[in-house]
């Protein structure tokens, strides 16, 4: 303690004190060491004799008169950091410290809090800092605008607990109703590098050397369907994501599957999936393909997003190219090294069904 940089300098002081009384050194010596008055330096020592030397470091605490600013005063303030400023006339959405502290001065009298009609930022800060609200800060939720989240999670879950079922007593054969999970990604940037990357080179930089400048490309979306029997993707790369964009990705599944085959597709309810052009597409092929969609804002329910979860992971990580067209295939072609070594991705919790 006696020698610490970060302690408060009183505390060093007294340590250094209580120090040099235990070696010996009378309180004439120490007082000219510590450049203090005998009876200063023999006050913390008997304090430290009587008390413990803990004691001895620490001010005892004392509140020689009643506080100005009482606890109505403190509610005042946190009831107004917890309002907004626009409520107030401000342009402001949520306060600083500087804002709030100068609004409390010029309203403090008129609302009853005349201790308050000084306060300075500090004085704010710490009314803020002793209470466990933060009004300061944003946190973001997710509002449940579908009345039916319930009802439609449990006929999501009950078609992965029935695929799971499938995938135990089928012994690979393919079931008469497939079960594939569908989403796209979308808004994946092309970027190009406008310097090449350097290697790692010892003593230089040990790391993959990256220019910070890019040129933009454009962007793509990655449509895949997930088989969820045995973990084969069928995807493609557009440019945009459309109705027809996504009627060609049926038609991928209608070639890929056994005509005898049902196709039951978990998918959201994005516009291109629901539209009249894809609903014309869907009656020309009767009996084909079956919906089951993801509740509004449910689409952590659908279990293709752990595959595009894997991707971002793996061949998308820090990816650059010298075209769009290149971005796709290189997209098709980790696809591809998927499919090489596929793995079968399934829902592990069930207890909103009441099964473990």
């Amino acid at each position: 303690m006696r020698d610490s940089q970060t302690a408060p300098w009183r505390e060093v002081q007294r340590a250094r004190i209580l120090w040099r009384y235990h070696s010996g050194e009378s309180i004439a010596e120490i007082a000219r060491v510590v450049k203090m008055t005998r009876t200063s330096v023999g006050k913390w020592i008997g304090k430290a004799l009587a008390m413990g030397v803990a004691a001895a470091l620490k001010d005892a605490y004392h509140r020689p008169k009643a506080p100005v600013i009482t606890e109505e005063d403190k509610a005042w303030v946190v009831h107004l950091a917890c309002s907004k400023p626009k409520e107030l006339g401000y342009a402001a959405e949520v306060w600083t410290r500087k804002a709030l502290a100068k609004h409390v001065r010029e309203h403090a009298r008129k609302a009853g809090h005349p201790s308050l009609s000084r306060a300075a930022k500090p004085t704010v800060q710490r009314i803020l800092a002793a209470q466990p609200l933060h009004p300061e800060k944003v946190t973001y939720y997710l509002e449940r605008r579908d009345p039916d989240f319930e009802a439609k999670m449990r006929e999501i879950l009950l078609v992965y607990r029935q695929v799971a079922l499938q995938n135990q007593s089928n012994g690979g054969l393919t079931p008469v109703m497939v079960t594939v999970s569908v989403d796209e990604k979308p808004g994946l940037q092309a970027i190009a590098n406008t310097a090449p990357d350097l290697p790692p080179v010892p003593g230089r930089h040990t790391t993959l050397a990256r220019d910070h400048e890019y040129k933009r490309l454009g962007t793509c979306s990655i449509l895949a369907a997930l088989d969820l029997h045995d973990g084969h993707v069928i995807g493609r790369v557009e440019r945009r994501h459309r109705s027809r964009e996504f009627i060609a990705l049926l038609k991928d599944l209608d070639a890929y599957y056994p005509a005898e085959c049902t196709i039951r597709i978990i998918l959201d309810n994005h516009s291109a999936h629901i539209s009249k052009e894809t609903r014309a597409f869907l009656t020309t092929r009767p009996n084909r393909f079956k919906y089951v969609l993801t509740p509004t804002h449910g689409s952590w329910l659908n279990i293709v997003e752990t595959l595009f979860g894997k991707m971002a992971r793996t061949f998308l990580r820090h990816i650059r190219v010298e075209s769009w067209d290149e971005l796709r295939d290189r997209i098709l072609r980790g696809i591809a090294e998927i499919n090489a070594d596929p793995v079968v991705h399934s829902w592990k919790k069930f207890e909103a069904l009441g099964v473990e």
